[in-house]
């Protein structure tokens, strides 16, 4: 073993020990990437000098933190996956009195919109709940503002479009000078809040889950146990949307799921509820 493969491996005993933070079943190669460019961002020098720093000043873990997390987002993002979800999914839960919908790992908040649109335009938003998490506590405060710079509006508006948008993009912001902010009437039934799907449990019974190019930067083991969180938090017959280079076929929670759209990796569990009931 080298010695930054051993400054990453005291890296993850001082978070642990330090900040309660567990990075051990990080992807090594990814966890390795995102401490060198921490290295160069805040002149650390070494792995080493990160160690040093989280564990004698204060503040800079979440620097780190920030650095570790991986918020890139788009409104939309892969369109056809939204279009699924409009019209295999949504249907579904318009069945239930109250829907709650998990989306995990939500960074700057755009697919966190994204679902609060398809819910407007379906008539489904006054009776559902998102709630949005992230171990990241700047990106939350992002994501709640809901500003985004102009120019990936036009990009958007597309994207909006081609998940079969039903209005004009531009219904859904006002613009000034260089940025737009979504209507915060967007937000009314969302719910932003740290949650590490690391070491934190289950927190609400979903109906729809979304964590979309977030297991990627998990190894196997964590992969595993994040998606058995994700199965212990859906109700019977509830629905998962993972990212398009995720899969669950190497977990034995598989066996508990069936795909709807297997090619844009939603998931529906087993167990199908009669109409209208909650779990």
């Amino acid at each position: 073993m080298d010695v930054e493969d051993i400054e990453i491996q005291l890296f993850i005993r001082a978070m642990q020990l330090r900040h309660d933070y567990d990075f051990s079943g990080y992807a090594a190669a990814s966890l390795k990437r995102r401490l060198q460019q921490i290295v160069r961002l805040h002149d650390t020098g070494t792995i080493g000098g990160i160690v040093q720093r989280v564990l004698h000043e204060e503040g800079f873990v979440r620097k780190v933190i920030e650095g570790l997390s991986v918020p890139v987002s788009d409104m939309f993002r892969d369109p056809p996956v939204f279009r699924a979800l409009r019209e295999k999914v949504l249907p579904v839960l318009a069945s239930y009195p109250q829907v709650n919908i998990w989306q995990a790992g939500c960074a700057h908040g755009q697919e966190v919109y994204s679902l609060a649109i398809l819910l407007e335009e379906e008539g489904l938003y006054d009776r559902a709940h998102i709630y949005a998490t992230d171990f990241n506590d700047a990106a939350l405060a992002a994501a709640a503002e809901g500003i985004y710079p102009t120019r990936e509006a036009r990009e958007w508006s597309r994207s909006y479009l081609d998940a079969g948008g039903r209005r004009s993009f531009s219904d859904y912001y006002s613009a000034r000078y260089e940025f737009i902010r979504l209507d915060q009437r967007l937000r009314r039934n969302v719910t932003f809040f740290n949650h590490n799907l690391v070491t934190d449990n289950v927190f609400c019974e979903a109906h729809l889950i979304l964590c979309r190019n977030v297991l990627i930067y998990f190894d196997n083991a964590l992969q595993d146990r994040t998606l058995q969180l994700f199965r212990d938090s859906l109700v019977r017959g509830g629905f998962l949307c993972l990212g398009s280079r995720e899969n669950v076929d190497f977990s034995p929670v598989a066996s508990e799921l069936s795909g709807v759209e297997p090619a844009l990796r939603i998931y529906r569990l087993a167990g199908t509820p009669g109409k209208g009931t909650a779990s």
